[in-house]
């Protein structure tokens, strides 16, 4: 926990699942044995499902982004992954936008007096199709109602 008692707004990747991109490897032994060699790479980050962090933000639709931007950041490793779905205006905000390979959100914006809003407030998971069968395709943590015709 926290020193603030609330949990981190990310989570580490379920390690044991079959078929979960880890992305591991790759950086030190395709290069350690190279001339120009420089080791291996400092900062990269693997495996962070920052699910909690957009379900916070939907959860705070109508409230004052200065707060929820202060919270969130005092509960996250950085600040990226919060404009993963949250745009600064609406002309430059997605409707839905694609976290990982079956998730999808709402995407949110900030409005000229500095509120967190929903682009399309009457999408939801009766309006999306599934783009293969074999996964499991969620809107905002829903699953999808409707079937690959």
């Amino acid at each position: 926990m926290r020193a603030d008692n609330k949990k981190a707004l990310h989570r580490k990747v379920n390690a044991t699942a079959r078929g979960v991109p880890h992305h591991h490897g790759n950086d030190y032994k395709n290069s350690r044995r190279k001339v120009s060699a420089i080791g291996m790479r400092k900062g990269v980050q693997r495996g962070l499902d920052y699910t909690p962090l957009f379900r916070f933000l939907l959860s705070k639709v109508g409230g004052n982004w200065s707060d929820i931007h202060s919270e969130a950041v005092s509960r996250l490793d950085k600040q990226d992954p919060i404009f993963f779905i949250v745009s600064m205006d609406y002309d430059s905000a997605e409707e839905v936008v694609r976290v990982g390979e079956s998730s999808y959100f709402s995407g949110l914006y900030i409005d000229d007096a500095g509120v967190l809003r929903v682009v399309n407030p009457e999408l939801d998971e009766n309006f999306l199709e599934p783009q293969c069968k074999c996964c499991t395709h969620t809107f905002n943590g829903v699953v999808f109602t409707r079937r690959l015709d």
